[in-house]
C-alpha cells in the first residue's frame, strides 16, 4: 500500500491546489496521506522552501510545484 505526503505550509495557494488534487486521488483509490508543513522542521524549510508543494510517494519525491493528478494517479496504480 502506498502513502502519500504533501509538503507544503500555510497561506501558499499552490499548496491549496495540491491538497485538493491529493485529497481527490487518494480518497478514490483508498490511499492513505498526510499532510505535513515544512515549517515544522529547520531540515524541511532548509530542503524544500523553494519547491512547495511537494508530494512524496512512500517518502520519495514525486512532484513539486503542481499536482499532476494523471501522474499522481498513475504512479499510486503502478
Amino acid at each position: 500500500m502506498h502513502r502519500i505526503t504533501l509538503l507544503g505550509k500555510p497561506g501558499c495557494h499552490l499548496c491549496d491546489d495540491a491538497r485538493e488534487v491529493v485529497a481527490r486521488v487518494a480518497g478514490e483509490l483508498g490511499v492513505p496521506w498526510e499532510e505535513v508543513s515544512i515549517e515544522s522542521s529547520a531540515e524541511l524549510t532548509e530542503k524544500y522552501w523553494e519547491m512547495i508543494p511537494v508530494t512524496l510517494i512512500d517518502g520519495v519525491q514525486h512532484d513539486f510545484w503542481r499536482v499532476d493528478e494523471a501522474r499522481l494517479r498513475a504512479a499510486l496504480e503502478a
